[in-house]
């Protein structure tokens, strides 16, 4: 069984969709909609250790990068500036890019570390081995609605007639 967290929030539909449109070529038209600012994750549980792998080529991590954390959300924030190295045609991006994703349950935020290499950052958290336990919780009857009486204990006369259609239909 994995112990990857399922999503604790909906996400944007955008970088699913932004997905089904890497297959097309860029002069197709739609690719480039929803591929604008789309950073590409990896995540995997080794050593005890959550790691998120995010592909960030072309940027300074010391610069460019922030990577925050708060009630169980990691957020990757980043920029990547256009440089006018050439008056050609170009199909880098740029502009900002963030991502957020749901810690797994036991997920230590206080001693999440962040590496950079060849394009790659890589976000690791250590996870504490927390046994998940089942609640058992039990259902209670509602209260009666009169006084602590129960329709049967207050002796209530109900009269019941046989309509000309067949049915019966009780009245108090």
């Amino acid at each position: 069984m994995s112990k990857l967290p399922a999503p604790r929030q909906s996400r944007s539909l955008l970088p699913d969709l932004s997905e089904l449109f890497a297959g097309f070529p860029p002069f197709a038209g739609l690719r480039p909609i929803f591929d604008s600012h789309l950073m590409r994750l990896e995540e995997d549980m080794k050593d005890g250790r959550y790691e998120v792998r995010a592909e960030l080529p072309g940027i300074d991590p010391a610069k460019d990068v922030e990577i925050t954390v708060r009630d169980g959300q990691l957020r990757i924030k980043g920029e990547r500036a256009k440089k006018n190295e050439s008056n050609g045609r170009s199909e880098f991006t740029y502009g900002s890019f963030a991502r957020s994703i749901s810690l797994p349950v036991g997920a230590d935020e206080d001693d999440i570390t962040a590496t950079y290499d060849q394009g790659i950052l890589t976000v690791s958290v250590p996870i504490a081995d927390i046994e998940q336990t089942e609640k058992h919780v039990e259902v209670q009857s509602a209260e009666p609605d009169v006084e602590g009486e129960s329709a049967e204990q207050l002796d209530i006369e109900v009269e019941s007639t046989e309509q000309p259609d067949g049915e019966v239909r009780s009245t108090d």
